[in-house]
């Protein structure tokens, strides 16, 4: 018999509970929970090798969310009508989590570990993303794997004002902000996020909220780790060092490596100057070194570059390029980049540029978006590439990783707070290709993609530009450096990466990443602050630039107007069988796509020619014309009898034009007056009350034998 699992229950805050449970499921692995919150139930499991692998250098974490379609009671829509490689929320998701794990294990563990988070139920109001963390570190919480804290990571969001901690889905329709949030309980760890340009005060509030929440689950996380009774961490083979080796490399190349790194060369001189200073020190410590401390060479030179670079910045104030700590790449900009793409920019800071195109398409055009509770269509998406040669490598070619998953959703989500609203017809992509990268491609991506909109002529209100920002600090004496537009090496080197987008008037997309402990919101505020005086900094270059969307779209882009009909319409539109839409398709050279949504029909007419989708638009809107009695209308003879002619005149809707209402002359006949295909003026004087029939006059819009106008007379 299964013994009854252990478990802890925690409230959200607005009387949801959440319980954490152990020892029932997946007992094998060495560490597994339960997260259950309303009808959503994760199961979270870890395993980590007892040794590391011969030779092995670094530390091997992997961490993947899935969400299983069953949990929604859903069968999967492929082709093998099974869960394939992990979708891109999936792989934005597992982002999150190893992004908060992975500080939490020593430097000096390097055996493989594997995270493995998968969500087993859905409930339609629960976002399992802000739990997912919580059951990951949960399951290193309740195993003997070796980690030094335990994290938990929560989303707030503002709803109607009020900040709210895991909000359901319902809750977020009505969101301006949305951060989800890892940490300690002592310390912020991880954020990422948007926000409808929201203010550098909302945001520290928002971690401060978050942090509440996220001390009760931690506490939550140890309860559980008591009463499931872990005996303890397991010990470890720690990897073979030398310190008397690495102070023989100090000896010899710590200043030969400082005046390298204040030499303020470009990267690729930089990078040659301590690849040579690294075979001087292979060359100096001679041949007569064992194996084991032949590996030990590249870590202590990479180690001696760390703590050279960081104390020349902390005490001389100065970068790697000579910048002083504020100052921001020189900036370039050009849009109308390319001949070919609807729209295009080319951003160029410091050694980072992006080519960034804007593509038109229509609503056939548009992303499905899914998981396992929700599958939605959206109209404006964004692709991040990173080829090797950016960097001056040489790499395979495969299709695009974690990080550009991650990179292109940042710039996404962050240009998509200034997009148009439901009502703006077309589908719209961005690519951003790197041709060169030494610090924070993705902000970059945000700028050239904000540009390339606005040369698109996509009414975008507001340019929104990006800045990554770094920390160095030192523990012996306190002293810090917030480092504006960092480096690649400032990046790697440093103790923050802090991206922060946004308009003249607030934030719409944050992502940090915090590699130390007891970063006080004081200095968050002043890393906000830098970040802000950038990103001014940045939109005043940007408005130089394009001050303001096209006003028109480019002439060999594609022309798309949308339109909205009463659900009664829908059927005359279409007409018999498709009749009436092939008719206009044909006819004018458009696509016409009709959907009925939200009890309302939206059509859209898709063409290279603006005369031609105008012509289409005027001839729906013709057949969805309401007639209105007292109106004059251009109308088109259809046939000729006896007794009058049959006229249209609006698309689709035909009346009779009576012999005695053609003229104030009696007619015996129409013929030498009116003939098939002629264009007359009629005015619609009323309608039949037995049979809806149009009454249509053209006599009252000529003067009359005594010279007044039979209109004014009231001819009707």
């Amino acid at each position: 018999m299964l013994q009854q699992p252990i478990s802890t229950t925690i409230d959200l805050g607005d009387g949801r509970p959440v319980t954490i449970s152990t020892g029932r499921l997946a007992r094998q692995a060495d560490g597994a929970v339960t997260v259950q919150c309303g009808n959503a139930v994760l199961l979270a499991t870890v395993v980590a090798t007892k040794e590391p692998k011969p030779g092995q250098s670094f530390f091997p974490l992997s961490v993947d969310y899935q969400e299983k379609f069953a949990a929604a009671g859903r069968i999967p829509g492929s082709f093998f009508k099974r869960e394939a490689r992990l979708n891109d929320y999936e792989i934005l998701t597992s982002r999150l989590i190893d992004r908060a794990l992975r500080p939490l294990f020593p430097e000096d563990y390097l055996c493989e570990v594997q995270v493995l988070i998968s969500l087993v139920s859905s409930d339609a109001e629960v976002m399992p993303d802000a739990l997912a963390c919580l059951a990951a570190s949960a399951a290193l919480a309740v195993s003997d794997v070796p980690i030094q804290e335990v994290i938990s990571e929560v989303r707030v969001s503002r709803v109607n004002g009020k900040f709210v901690t895991n909000p359901t889905r319902s809750q977020m329709k009505s969101s301006d902000l949305d951060f989800i949030i890892a940490a300690t309980d002592k310390n912020i760890m991880m954020v990422e996020g948007e926000a409808k340009e929201c203010s550098e005060e909302d945001l520290v509030t928002a971690l401060e909220v978050a942090h509440a929440a996220i001390k009760t689950q931690i506490a939550a996380q140890n309860e559980l780790r008591q009463k499931a009774q872990v005996a303890g961490k397991r010990d470890y083979t720690k990897p073979y060092r030398n310190p008397e080796l690495e102070q023989r490399i100090t000896a010899f190349a710590k200043d030969k490596m400082h005046a390298i790194a204040a030499a303020a060369s470009p990267k690729h001189v930089r990078s040659d100057a301590f690849a040579a200073l690294h075979k001087e020190v292979v060359e100096h410590l001679g041949t007569e070194l064992p194996d084991e401390d032949k590996a030990l060479i590249g870590l202590y030179t990479g180690d001696l570059q760390y703590y050279v670079v960081r104390n020349m910045m902390l005490d001389n104030r100065v970068r790697l390029d000579g910048r002083d700590l504020t100052t921001v790449r020189p900036l370039d900009m050009e849009v109308d980049a390319l001949p070919g793409p609807h729209g295009s920019a080319l951003f160029t800071r410091g050694e980072t540029q992006s080519l960034t195109t804007v593509t038109f398409g229509t609503p056939l055009d548009e992303l499905l978006v899914e998981s396992a509770a929700v599958s939605e269509y959206t109209k404006f998406m964004l692709h991040y590439n990173f080829p090797p040669f950016s960097t001056g490598e040489v790499k395979m070619m495969r299709g695009p990783g974690r990080r550009e998953v991650g990179h292109g959703n940042l710039a996404m989500r962050s240009l998509k707070q200034m997009m148009p609203g439901a009502e703006y017809p077309y589908t719209v992509r961005v690519v951003s290709d790197i041709l060169e990268s030494n610090g924070s491609s993705s902000m970059a991506t945000v700028c050239a993609g904000s540009l390339a909109l606005m040369d698109a002529g996509v009414p975008i209100p507001k340019h929104v530009s990006g800045v990554a920002m770094g920390l160095i600090t030192r523990k012996d004496d306190g002293k810090y450096a917030i480092l504006t537009d960092i480096l690649g090496d400032e990046d790697h080197l440093g103790d923050m990466d802090f991206k922060v987008t946004g308009t003249r008037q607030g934030i719409c997309g944050v992502q940090m990443d915090i590699k130390i402990d007891g970063l006080s919101m004081d200095v968050m505020r002043e890393a906000l602050a830098q970040a802000k005086q950038a990103r001014m900094h940045i939109l005043d270059a940007m408005y130089a630039a394009m001050p303001a969307p096209r006003v028109d779209l480019k002439p060999h882009a594609p022309r798309m107007e949308m339109l909205f009909i009463d659900k009664e319409f829908i059927g005359a539109v279409i007409g018999p069988g498709g009749k009436v839409i092939q008719e206009i398709q044909r006819t004018t050279g458009t696509t016409v796509n009709l959907e009925e949504k939200n009890e309302r029909g939206e059509i859209s007419i898709f063409g290279t020619n603006k005369e031609a989708v105008e012509k289409a638009v005027n001839w729906i809107k013709g057949i969805v014309l309401v007639p209105t009695v007292g109106d004059v209308y251009d109308s088109t003879v259809k046939s000729i009898m006896p007794y009058g002619a049959f006229v249209e005149f609006l698309p689709g809707k035909q009346g009779l034009l009576h012999i005695s209402e053609v003229t104030w002359k009696r007619l015996d006949s129409l013929e030498g007056v009116l003939k098939e295909g002629d264009v007359v003026k009629v005015k619609l004087t009323g309608t039949d009350p037995k049979t809806g029939k149009f009454k249509l006059s053209r006599k009252v819009l000529l003067p009359r034998p005594d010279g007044q106008a039979g209109d004014q007379q009231g001819g009707e």
